[in-house]
């Protein structure tokens, strides 16, 4: 069915023109250029609406001068191998520039972004951009949800039929990327369906390939950063919270009150959520902060409140109530039964846990959800992505927790870059003048594009590039 919102006297605004849409009509012979970008705009859509299984559910209002933004579904199967089987609908949104240019494919691995926004490859290389809503996330979930079709084939296959469904559309080339999760799920999809992209810009991925084997992250926060004393802050910070706990868990009732935050379906008392949150305080100060941050950190004469609050800006106490953790439980699915975990000893704090093994994904789950752990495929991608893989780039962030390890590509045109300094921010624009330069040199030739766009067009394409999907700040 049409969803066309647009009377045809707005569709022929001069400020759309041919070069936004990158289509050609047959036009009458005294038709005048407010005619041809009428019909130019119809014809986007309506190639769109002939696309099989595809809703276009709205056109938004243009997010800069040279777009046009939607709002998509993509109808899907419940499980890829029974295709006349339940189905269910996953959300999209394309931001088009020009159907002549590349074709970014991003992913948050979460939920989808409810605004427009250019990832870094878009921006780079003045494209078109499809994001993809992670299936079970919600509303892309179906009901009723069949959690043991949530796996890394079944997601990559999701994406395989969106590329499939559109590059009739999108004829040009095609790059897809992510950053954290959805650095993970382009690379995962690449290994299921090698030819659908023409590369893959993986940011801050987490590779963890033996799960049993995490000494890597002892071993980053033993030395992150350039000197000790942030490192030691941390975790004499974290030492004096546990000793607290009573007063800091009163203060955290008082919290969870005030802001009708429940502990009923996973951690069951504010005691275990409080513990939770306080093992998570260095690892989330370095995934978001940087070490400029670490004369924030309270000393041991601060008061109950100034911990309670730092630890709050930091880790977040409402991330682990029903209402924080419940809309992640498809992350913690996947990491328990088949991405693995991170799971630091935490010796330092020997004596103060009351919830020994408390830190895994299990945790982090339902009762209903928690599942067994298969090592199998996460194996099997990193030696794929080692030994077989090509056109694939990835950036970390020196200072990133999640970087700890991290993917090793293998020498078939593919390259792994560290950003000094970063986070789990890094992308390219933060490597050093030389990487940044072979970087982005690596992705305009995958995407057969010759040079980057010279300059921003105006100041409304810049704020495309300020929206960082990554504002969902947890898990990874």
């Amino acid at each position: 069915m049409s969803i066309r919102r647009r009377t045809l006297a707005a569709a022929i605004l001069p400020v759309v023109a041919a070069s936004m849409i990158g289509l050609t009509a047959a036009v009458p012979a005294q038709a005048g250029p407010q005619y041809t970008a009428a019909v130019q705009q119809d014809e986007l859509l309506d190639r769109l609406e002939a696309v099989p299984g595809l809703t276009v559910v709205s056109e938004e209002d243009p997010p800069a001068p040279g777009y046009r933004f939607f709002f998509l579904t993509y109808r899907q199967p419940v499980d890829h191998l029974n295709q006349q089987g339940p189905t269910f609908e996953q959300r999209l949104q394309l931001l088009h520039r020009d159907v002549s240019r590349p074709m970014v494919l991003h992913t948050t691995g979460y939920g989808m972004p409810e605004y427009a926004f250019r990832s870094e490859p878009t921006a780079l290389l003045d494209g078109n951009q499809i994001s993809v809503e992670q299936r079970f996330f919600t509303p892309s979930r179906p009901n009723p949800a069949d959690w043991s079709k949530l796996d890394i084939w079944q997601a990559a296959t999701d994406h395989h039929k969106i590329v499939q469904a559109l590059k009739p559309v999108y004829g040009g080339k095609w790059i897809s990327t992510g950053a954290s999760k959805g650095g993970m799920t382009s690379v995962y999809h690449r290994r299921f369906y090698p030819r659908d992209v023409d590369g893959v810009v993986a940011y801050v991925a987490p590779n963890d390939a033996n799960n049993k084997q995490d000494t890597a992250y002892d071993d980053f926060f033993a030395s992150v950063g350039s000197t000790p004393e942030c490192r030691t802050a941390l975790e004499t910070l974290q030492k004096e919270a546990l000793t607290r706990r009573s007063n800091l868990v009163d203060l955290y009732d008082q919290f969870a009150a005030e802001n009708d935050l429940t502990f009923d379906q996973v951690f069951e008392s504010t005691d275990k959520a409080f513990e939770m949150t306080v093992l998570d305080t260095e690892w989330a100060f370095w995934q978001y902060s940087s070490e400029a941050d670490c004369g924030t950190v309270p000393p041991v004469t601060a008061t109950d409140q100034e911990i309670f609050d730092f630890i709050n800006n930091v880790a977040g106490f409402s991330f682990y109530a029903d209402q924080g953790i419940l809309p992640y439980a498809p992350y913690y699915y996947q990491a328990a039964t088949q991405l693995g975990w991170p799971q630091p000893k935490f010796k330092y704090l020997k004596g103060l846990l009351h919830y020994p093994g408390l830190y895994v994904a299990n945790s982090s789950l339902p009762q209903e959800l928690r599942s067994k752990h298969d090592p199998w495929p996460i194996a099997d991608v990193d030696r794929w992505v080692s030994k077989d893989a090509s056109q694939m780039l990835f950036v970390y962030g020196s200072d990133d927790p999640w970087g700890a390890e991290p993917f090793h590509p293998s020498d078939k045109d593919s390259y792994t870059y560290t950003a000094p300094g970063a986070n789990h921010g890094a992308n390219i624009a933060r490597l050093s003048p030389a990487d940044k330069a072979a970087a982005t040199a690596t992705v305009l030739r995958w995407a057969g594009v010759s040079a980057a766009p010279a300059a921003e067009r105006s100041t409304a394409v810049s704020e495309l590039d300020q929206r960082d999907p990554r504002d969902i700040r947890r898990p990874l």
